[in-house]
């Protein structure tokens, strides 16, 4: 091989060289391109991620919205946003006024116990009974069972007096109240399930549509407000006759006892 060729051969061999050199520092910056325009997507998902969940955040919830609507409030009702529920016709000047909140097992326990002679008492004419319901066991325990349980609890008073402590004694029987840590009360479908125990709310379609579109929901927030607002209510339940706090009755001998007690029964 001449000199000449050999010089060609070399030219040709670094010609190739650079040629490959350059092929190669071209894919090197395309995967690099990639690399960089992936992070920078990644990055932005995640900001847009991390300000899609503080806008979530920052949005009213459903019962933040409600504390700040107009109220509808239940027929059968009175006083300022309806928030004044009394019931019964008697003649006296006696009254009987518990307060309760839906969640509550040891509100469940006094009306599996003495609810239905304390409902006797106010149908005999021996006193006026005043209902005050508060939701605190959901801030409590999270959930929002007893701002549920209330607003439906506002479409039965809204049939009916009767329908509303049938549905009540119905929430908080043995069969259907719920374990104070579980949510139950917060589904629409089991309150509708449970008021279907009752004759006045069996199939009632006004009543169930109330309930799910969340009717007396305003009314349950300002409801709640005035149970916040009660004085001298520690806990649920809370019994006064006649304004004074007794102690929970445990029987319904109790019950009568107290009752005597504070003379409204001799």
């Amino acid at each position: 091989m001449s000199k000449r060729n050999s010089q060609a051969a070399k030219s040709a061999a670094r010609e190739r060289l650079r040629v490959e050199r350059e092929r190669e520092a071209r894919k090197a910056k395309a995967r690099r391109q990639l690399v960089v325009a992936g992070t920078v997507v990644g990055v932005l998902a995640a900001a847009g991620g991390i300000g899609f969940a503080v806008v979530q955040a920052n949005e009213p919830g459903k019962w933040e919205e409600a504390a700040k609507a107009t109220v509808v409030a239940p027929a059968n009702t009175s006083g300022e946003n309806g928030t004044t529920l009394v019931i019964g016709d008697s003649k006296s000047d006696n009254v009987v006024h518990l307060y309760e909140d839906p969640r509550c097992p040891a509100c469940a326990s006094f009306e599996q116990t003495v609810g239905e002679t304390v409902n006797k008492g106010m149908t005999d004419g021996d006193y006026k009974l005043s209902l005050t319901i508060g939701t605190f066991l959901d801030g409590n325990l999270g959930g929002e069972g007893s701002k549920n349980a209330l607003s439906a609890l506002g479409a039965a008073l809204n049939v009916s007096p009767e329908a509303f402590l049938d549905y009540k004694a119905a929430l908080y029987s043995a069969e259907y109240h719920p374990e104070e840590s579980t949510d139950d009360l917060a589904d629409d479908s089991y309150l509708i399930k449970v008021a279907d125990t009752v004759d006045a709310l069996k199939n009632n379609e006004k009543f169930q549509d109330a309930v799910e579109a969340g009717t007396y929901d305003a009314w349950a927030m300002k409801m709640s407000k005035a149970f916040d607002d009660s004085e001298g209510v520690e806990s649920t339940p809370t019994v006064k006759i006649n304004d004074k706090t007794i102690e929970n009755p445990k029987t319904v001998a109790e019950w009568q006892t107290a009752l005597k007690d504070a003379g409204v029964t001799k």
